[in-house]
């Protein structure tokens, strides 16, 4: 935050200017161990136009660039304050500098690193916070910086495969859209023109495709209104738990979509699961900090089981065993050998891998199934509306 002053040096000089604190205290602060006697302190409104930073948000690679660094000036025993001061320096996101930036001075005032970083919970979950102060705890926060890097790389990766599976759908349905709404505006209203005034006998399927014609374009705004009622009251009951409970438990019995969705949550779990445990939390925080990322209430509540069955010496493979209808036999084999093994975090890891490269697979299988599908689904409704229309018009053209 920026803050605009007007202060009294101590040779009785007034002076004027802006600082840069996390906070108001801070700013006064800063102000006075400058050796200013602080008069006037009022926040900085920033002209209109920089604004735009606010379109600018801090993603998986901002996040896992900045964690990677910081491990590596951990490792060259550059102090924190200075090691954040230079990234903040160098990073072009002006959201994230600001951030970075804060936490510089946070730290610079005495507080504790994770401490700092829960003052931002919009850039840094808990997730990450928790690993942060795990490190603190072990001494090795270079290590937890360097877990949540390799931790962030893949999660950036898992979301990259997941979105660009969903471009091509997007775009051919876009297309068809498109297309169906020039014909429908620009395209049947001048061909039935020419059919009527023809004066030839209109097929009943043309009939019918000239009727609609006709009800989309007179009720067009309606639609449009009816349209975005729907999804906005749709988003509303998806946002209460009850209907995110109902849709995420209907998406996971679905075939192929549940199929997919099942294998994502999976490879987020053990990843986590195996980070957390790997940065030195102990495995009932690791699994109730997995259920609260996880990103759906089904997987949320098995877990949360899952760490009460282990509160009370459980082997937590035992407690898996009780959900198969979300955790596979694949998945609770590797967490018993990682149990008996010792090596929980590595098993883990070693599943993570492989549903990871599951969601590849699926994701080029679901391509390859979509593209044809999608072809013909566009070949069929735009060829159809077309024969419905030039066949009467070529007939009539013939005669």
């Amino acid at each position: 935050m920026k803050f605009s002053y007007k202060a009294r040096t101590k040779d009785g000089t007034i002076q004027t200017g802006v600082i840069e604190a996390s906070s108001r205290e801070g700013a006064l602060t800063l102000l006075q161990d400058h050796g200013f006697y602080v008069t006037e302190l009022k926040e900085a409104k920033d002209p209109f136009w920089t604004k735009i930073k606010l379109f600018q948000r801090v993603g998986l690679k901002d996040l896992s660039s900045f964690s990677r660094q910081l491990s590596m000036m951990f490792d060259a025993k550059v102090s924190l304050t200075e090691s954040l001061k230079a990234l903040g320096e160098q990073t072009k996101n002006v959201v994230f500098q600001d951030k970075i930036l804060s936490l510089a001075e946070e730290i610079e005032g005495g507080m504790a690193f994770s401490k700092a970083l829960s003052m931002h919970p919009n850039v840094f979950s808990v997730f990450y916070v928790s690993m942060i102060k795990a490190g603190e705890a072990s001494g090795k926060v270079s290590g937890s910086l360097n877990y949540l890097a390799d931790y962030l790389e893949k999660e950036q990766d898992l979301n990259s495969k997941t979105q660009g599976a969903l471009i091509y759908p997007a775009a051919i349905l876009s297309l068809s859209f498109l297309v169906i709404g020039t014909m429908i505006y620009m395209v049947i209203p001048q061909l039935k023109g020419v059919l009527e005034d023809s004066g030839a006998q209109i097929p009943e399927l043309t009939s019918t495709i000239l009727r609609l014609s006709d009800n989309i374009r007179a009720n067009g705004p309606l639609i449009v209104i009816s349209l975005i009622t729907i999804i906005v009251l749709g988003l509303r009951y998806y946002k209460t738990e009850k209907g995110k409970n109902t849709v995420e438990s209907f998406l996971l019995k679905i075939p192929v979509i549940g199929n997919f969705l099942k294998t994502n949550y999976l490879s987020r779990i053990s990843m986590n699961l195996s980070t957390l445990i790997s940065g030195g939390l102990m495995i009932t925080q690791a699994i109730e900090l997995s259920a609260e990322v996880v990103g759906n209430i089904s997987y949320r509540e098995a877990l949360l089981s899952v760490r009460n069955g282990v509160r009370k010496g459980m082997p937590m493979s035992s407690v898996l065993s009780s959900f198969p209808d979300l955790f596979p036999p694949i998945f609770i084999q590797m967490t018993m050998v990682g149990e008996k093994t010792g090596n929980l975090d590595e098993s883990l890891m070693r599943v993570a891998d492989f549903y990871q490269k599951e969601v590849g697979a699926t994701i080029t299988k679901m391509l390859n199934l979509l593209e044809p599908a999608l072809i013909i689904f566009l070949g069929v409704v735009v060829g159809g509306l077309m024969f419905s229309i030039l066949m009467p018009l070529y007939e009539v053209m013939s005669v």
